[in-house]
């Protein structure tokens, strides 16, 4: 009788078979991940993390969910899939990273119409390596097969994370004051925003493939947009412990304009100083094949930077030396001012994100 159920519900797209033998695949790489505190094995209903000790006075859990937008679409048409993963893991951990906070586990969410088991492997290689960088441990997931909800080769992805930081040493921006110096951290190129309009000017207007050698960018356009989202734990993780770090900005969508001003407290602005940290070609592709205005790319895009860090002007210079020391790409892009009213939360970005547009 089971066996005929088991054989109805294969026939109308929904194969437990193979989705077990996923699982069987993906242990390997998933148990690798597993450090002190997980407390159960993949498969169960449940993933148990211990806290653990008295590591922590007052310990705050501090959580995060994201996806990857369109970038999986990229994906599907280089028919590349064991690096949008890290993505996935990068998206989450970097945001919980701005509070302070050390990631302990993630856990994802994969849905697609009808499981193609490699590609499922190859996401899930790009999860567990996610998570290896970002030294937390991935302990649980959930793989849906829904027939009808999605065309042929596509598939979507959440993540979940959960970190941990001792309630005093939360950064939330409050500590920010006028004078502070503003360091940015710069990003691997496009990272995991602004996928929509990329795709709009590559392949409908321009009506390039992914395949496609792009002179200006030293690579085919595919390489350049499959290019992991920087997951930026260990370097913070590293300066929190040393320094006192007044605020912490991950650019994702809506970029330096709708991310600074989340940290900045009453009467404080933020200015960025033009020319001082490179900016990918990527990005001046972008802007002048698309007739992007300079305004639009620094909402739309990370424009080469992927993280921020306020600090007091007395120890920029040691956190710099720091970040250096660390292998880290580190600029002084700006500062924090004094905001007049009516000003409160602003980001000044005039001039400095030049203006390739044509005419």
């Amino acid at each position: 009788m089971s066996q005929s159920k088991s054989s109805k519900y294969a026939e109308s797209g929904v194969d437990i078979d193979k989705a077990n033998e996923f699982i069987d695949k993906i242990k390997p790489l998933v148990s690798a991940t597993f450090q002190r505190g997980v407390l159960t094995d993949i498969g169960g209903f449940g993933g148990l993390f211990a806290l653990g000790g008295d590591r922590y006075k007052e310990p705050v859990l501090v959580s995060s969910t994201d996806g990857v937008g369109t970038k999986l679409k990229i994906a599907a048409l280089c028919k590349k899939h064991d690096t949008i993963g890290i993505d996935l893991v990068a998206m989450c951990v970097n945001d919980v990273i701005v509070s302070g906070a050390k990631p302990l586990f993630f856990l994802d969410y994969f849905s697609v119409g009808k499981l193609d088991t490699e590609v499922a492997i190859d996401v899930v290689k790009g999860i567990a390596k996610g998570c290896e960088i970002a030294k937390c441990s991935l302990i649980g997931g959930e793989t849906a097969e829904m027939p009808g909800m999605y065309q042929p080769g596509d598939y979507d992805l959440a993540g979940f994370v959960v970190g941990i930081a001792e309630r005093d040493k939360i950064i939330d921006g409050s500590e920010i004051k006028v004078g502070d110096q503003i360091i940015g951290l710069t990003s691997s190129g496009i990272h995991s925003n602004g996928y929509s309009l990329v795709r709009k000017i590559c392949f409908e207007e321009l009506g390039h493939t992914v395949s496609d050698h792009i002179e200006e960018l030293g690579c085919t356009l595919g390489e350049e947009l499959l290019k992991p989202t920087r997951i930026y734990v260990e370097p913070l993780l590293n300066l929190i412990k040393n320094f006192q770090i007044r605020g912490i900005v991950h650019i994702t969508g809506g970029g330096f304009v709708d991310n600074i001003p989340r940290v900045l407290p009453k009467g404080c602005k933020a200015i960025l100083n033009k020319g001082s940290w490179p900016v990918q070609p990527i990005f001046g592709y972008l802007q002048e094949k698309g007739n992007v205005p300079a305004n639009e790319m620094c909402r739309t895009f990370n424009c080469g930077i992927g993280m921020v860090i306020v600090v007091n002007s007395k120890i920029v210079d040691d956190v710099m030396q720091q970040l250096s020391a660390l292998g880290e790409s580190a600029h002084i892009i700006g500062e924090i001012a004094a905001s007049d009213e009516g000003e409160d939360h602003v980001v000044e970005l005039s001039g400095y994100f030049p203006d390739r547009r044509k005419g």
